[in-house]
């Protein structure tokens, strides 16, 4: 009921008895109203959820080592490609994470130019998850700017492009 009053009314217009700063979140007298619950587990008790995050995608990475994808079909057909004929921005992206794992990092950004920074991005964030997880804090996703996103997304499409185009040939994937 506190809480409820609290959040409608804003911290500063009730009696300070009936306010607890343990449960007022951070920029809450201002009104703003917002509550965070501290973290429920720290250490291993918080783990489990980034752990299996991080075994997947290290097992994917397994996965992408031992079997080839360079051999047709040994994942099944990119319906895109075989709807169109033409290569998307994630085509080539399991043959470059199969010639990275095999130590050939040229031939990997051949494959997909997007696919080792996307892989050092999301490494990065399992492993700040982790972390955080570990010493019991909550995951700040990073804020983006609308300008940044749409600046991405314009170079992924002209990347997409360029690459179906004579001029981007270069960047088909092998």
């Amino acid at each position: 009921m506190i809480a409820v009053a609290v959040a409608v009314i804003g911290p500063t217009r009730l009696p300070l008895f009936f306010v607890e700063s343990t449960h007022v979140a951070p920029g809450a007298d201002s009104g703003s109203g917002r509550f965070l619950a501290p973290p429920k587990h720290r250490g291993w008790r918080a783990m489990p959820l980034p752990l299996l995050t991080a075994g997947a995608g290290i097992g994917a990475l397994a996965l992408l080592h031992f079997r080839d994808p360079h051999e047709e079909g040994a994942y099944g057909y990119c319906p895109f490609y075989t709807l169109t004929g033409l290569y998307c921005p994630g085509c080539g992206g399991m043959r470059a994470v199969h010639n990275l794992t095999d130590g050939r990092v040229i031939d990997s950004l051949h494959s997909s130019l997007i696919a080792i920074p996307l892989i050092l991005v999301l490494a990065v964030w399992v492993g700040a998850w982790t972390m955080h997880a570990w010493r019991g804090q909550r995951l700040v996703v990073p804020k983006m700017e609308r300008s940044t996103m749409w600046i991405l997304l314009s170079v992924i499409a002209v990347y997409s492009v360029f690459r179906n185009t004579p001029w981007g040939s270069w960047l088909a994937p092998i």
